[in-house]
């Protein structure tokens, strides 16, 4: 995954950039007749600013590409949104399990069980998200500097 950056400041091997966040809804050609579209152009264009180590000769003003590993992103995000639903699903069939045997006395025990397990399996993820290995991980990095400024010539 990449995004466009703008260098604001330098200093040494630390580089201060920001980007603009984009609406996926501000390119259509429906955009004036969408409600989506409506709704995005009320807003204003968010800036997102970032500090980040680089090596590379960077001024200010200078474009950069940031980049970020498609695989550890996604792997991010699906422990993130399964871990919790595996620890539920699973404490669930656990709870019907005892439920149905009569050692729990009633359902609300079952769905109980079934809540702590989807409590451990987000504990799990934000443990697993909170390691300085998977930090290092998902932090973007500078791939390259865009050489030539594109300008746009409307007739």
């Amino acid at each position: 995954m990449e995004e466009l950056a703008t260098v604001v400041h330098v200093d040494n091997n630390t580089v201060s950039i920001m980007s603009e966040v984009k609406s996926a809804c501000s390119g259509c050609q429906q955009v004036d007749n969408c409600g989506s579209g409506q709704v995005a152009k009320a807003f204003p264009t968010k800036k997102l600013s970032l500090t980040l180590q680089s090596d590379l000769p960077l001024k200010v003003g200078d474009t950069v590409v940031l980049g970020l590993s498609d695989a550890c992103l996604l792997q991010s995000a699906w422990q993130v949104y399964l871990f919790p639903l595996i620890g539920l699903i699973s404490f669930a069939g656990v709870g019907q399990y005892f439920i149905s045997n009569g050692m729990l006395p009633h359902e609300f025990f079952g769905v109980v069980l079934s809540a702590l397990g989807g409590y451990l399996g987000y504990s799990l993820a934000k443990n697993k998200q909170s390691s300085p290995k998977n930090k290092a991980r998902l932090t973007p990095k500078i791939l390259r500097i865009l050489t030539e400024r594109i300008t746009v010539i409307e007739s």
